[in-house]
């Protein structure tokens, strides 16, 4: 047995014990003194990689039980337990159950009963792997994943494919659940694959581990979307992994039938959200014909008719659609200036505005859980000064518990973030988020520019920011135009502006920053991932007396190299991945020249920083050849250039230990650049 203890942190800053907005109170319980908020020295690079604490928060389906799994070994040494708190009193004692010496990436509930364990563990070189699979391995590194059952009464545990030894012999992946089935406790659906590497739908029973198969998919599939333990969308995905083809099949029928095709990595425009009332229709956002915003609305399986958007906000795309634990929908999630929710229960529009003011409007508010009666729920609370934390919330007693964190970092030795409405030169506005150094003092700027590019910074936890604003730097991440989530009519706006709009409103930005707080404006740096670390080098080219260095990591260099290596690599119908970049680069053969100019590789002799370069050398999104020619070109320039490869990394997909190390880099180019 164990007693939970609050955690100190973002919450204890005015050690408000009472708040009242719009008719909701809310009481915190747990804490018994306040501690005002004194800075401390800001967290060394060391700091920020810890091994996360918390590793999942889960409330049972009835609102009665929650469980929070801790991990409390080292890297080297993995220990998980999990804690079992009683709703009605979580400040009192939890039961531990101890999970032993592996690692836990998620925690769901099969039932009131049975908690679900997803554990990975890494398999050593020529060692047999384990929970039944007799995979070998000959080099590198491989992870098992596998789903634990515990009845947290009994203490019995099964592992889900136990008995189904063929399975999980052939698979290092039985960790997908795709459906917890709220109206069949005993049974969940789980993702397997067939020998000859098909992929498999299974329900599999959580007492006692054995599994049937429902589907099996074809070379392309990777996902069904379920509804009343039956299948009702299908995704298959090209060889090359960039377009997604989604099928839809009513109840009563056997053949799939095309819905959509949609991009797989950039800029996606369909997801599943779940059922309704009307049988043979469910919830899914799109965004349809020529409409700006994506927004949630029905889908007929049978006539593949959409509806109309249940819910639109104007230059807002929806980010997803919110669930109670029985499958029923709540509302749909979009950003504004923090996560925002339209529900589908008024009611619980109040108590999000309570939750929000109860963190300062500082941090964004997730409802991760919402029980049958949505009378309880757990928020997943994230800000610029706030890693991630888990709240417990009771409406009826309108009262907060902390029941976990990622990281124990005091939020007085962090950086402040805010909202910058920055108006461009040809007068149209945007939105960046400034990150301040936890001094405050006005010194250096880096520009963080974002990947994509038809994505988008929020203005929440960012490790990188964080690592950067402890340095005593400022840090801006600008949502120019060609960004995602604002609607289709401001990513159009970046279609084909690659290096002139879209650069210039990063400079307008930098502009606005510097100017509205005083900033040094003679020591600024920019630095960033895929897109943005195009957007970095371009910066150096147009702007060499504005930025004092540059960091690309994975980027794009040569846009006419881009173009025709999409060209050749694109294996979807019609060609529709090359298309898809045509439009938003350029068209080979016809804007050759304005191409030609807004390629860093080919304008090298105008950078005037010194320049480093990251890329991982199996890169499927920016081939690293990208780099390689790019430092090339820069050294036979006479440049100052560091170029870093990766080895075994795709699109800026290394471990921690990898991301430390080249962020203690990034630093200290820095540093001598703002010396």
């Amino acid at each position: 047995m164990s007693l939970r203890k609050p955690r100190p942190g973002l919450s204890r800053r005015d050690m408000v014990l009472a708040l009242a907005v719009g008719g909701v109170g809310i009481t915190q319980v747990g804490r018994v003194e306040a501690a005002p908020m004194q800075r401390g020295a800001p967290y060394v690079l060391a700091d920020f990689f810890k091994p996360d604490r918390t590793r999942g928060v889960a409330m049972s389906p009835s609102g009665t039980r929650i469980a929070v799994v801790e991990q409390l070994g080292t890297t080297e040494a993995p220990h998980a337990v999990v804690d079992v708190l009683d709703a009605a009193d979580p400040e009192g004692q939890a039961r531990r159950i101890d999970l032993g010496p592996i690692d836990v990436e998620r925690v769901y509930w099969g039932n009131d009963r049975r908690l679900l364990i997803r554990v990975v563990t890494k398999l050593e070189i020529g060692r047999r792997t384990s929970a039944g699979s007799n995979i070998r391995t000959g080099g590198g590194e491989l992870w098992n994943r596998r789903i634990v059952s515990i009845d947290i009464d009994s203490g019995a545990r099964v592992t889900l494919f136990e008995g189904e030894r063929s399975r999980a012999r052939g698979n290092l992946d039985l960790g997908q659940i795709v459906d917890l089935l709220p109206r069949d406790p005993d049974h969940v659906l789980m993702l397997a694959y067939e020998p000859g590497g098909f992929l498999a739908l299974y329900r599999a029973d959580i007492n006692d581990g054995t599994a049937e198969r429902l589907e099996r998919g074809n070379s392309g599939t990777f996902r069904w979307d379920t509804l009343n333990g039956q299948a009702v969308l299908r995704h298959d995905i090209n060889a090359r992994g960039t377009l997604e083809s989604v099928y839809a099949r009513a109840p009563g029928q056997t053949e799939w039938t095309l819905v959509r095709r949609t991009r797989f990595i950039d800029a996606p425009d369909f997801s599943f959200v779940g059922g309704t009332d009307r049988p043979g229709v469910v919830l899914v956002s799109a965004r349809t014909g020529e409409e700006d915003v994506e927004t949630i609305r029905e889908l007929d399986l049978a006539t593949l008719a959409f509806g109309p958007p249940i819910s639109a906000k104007a230059g807002r795309d929806v980010l997803y659609g919110l669930r109670d634990s029985a499958g029923r929908y709540l509302g749909a999630a979009y950003y504004g200036d923090r996560l925002e929710y339209a529900f589908a229960e008024p009611a619980l529009a109040a108590h999000h505005r309570a939750l929000n003011r109860f963190f300062e409007d500082d941090c964004d508010v997730y409802f991760t859980d919402v029980d049958v009666s949505r009378n309880r729920l757990i928020a997943r609370v994230t800000g610029p000064r706030e890693p991630g934390a888990w709240y417990f919330y009771d409406r009826a007693a309108q009262r907060i518990v902390n029941v976990g964190a990622r990281q124990d970092l005091d939020p007085a030795r962090l950086g402040p973030g805010e909202v910058l409405k920055v108006r461009t030169r040809d007068g149209a506005e945007i939105e960046a988020y400034l990150t301040a150094p936890p001094s405050r003092r006005p010194g250096p700027l880096v520009v963080l520019a974002h990947g994509g590019p038809e994505a988008r910074d929020m203005r929440n936890w960012d490790r990188q920011a964080q690592v950067l604003a402890a340095q005593g730097w400022w840090v801006l991440q600008p949502n120019f135009r060609g960004s995602g989530g604002y609607g289709l009519a401001f990513a159009k706006q970046g279609w084909g502006r690659w290096g002139d709009r879209m650069q210039e409103d990063v400079e307008d930005a930098v502009a606005h920053a510097i100017s509205a707080r005083g900033l040094d404006g003679r020591r600024v740096a920019i630095m960033g991932t895929s897109y943005g670390g195009y957007a970095a080098m371009m910066g150096a080219v147009k702007t060499p007396g504005l930025y004092r260095a540059a960091i690309s990591i994975c980027g794009v260099s040569d846009l006419p190299d881009i173009l025709e290596w999409e060209k050749r690599q694109d294996d979807s119908p019609g060609q529709e991945i090359f298309d898809f970049w045509s439009k938003r680069i350029g068209v080979l053969g016809v804007d050759d020249d304005r191409l030609s100019a807004a390629s860093p590789r080919r304008r090298v002799a105008e950078i005037a920083c010194p320049v480093f370069l990251v890329h991982g050398t199996d890169d499927p999104i920016v081939p690293v050849t990208q780099t390689r020619r790019l430092n090339a070109a820069l050294r036979d320039a006479g440049k100052r250039v560091e170029f870093v490869e990766v080895n075994d990394a795709g699109h800026a997909d290394w471990e921690d230990d990898k991301e430390q190390e080249l962020m203690g880099r990034y630093v200290a180019l820095l540093t001598r650049a703002f010396a």
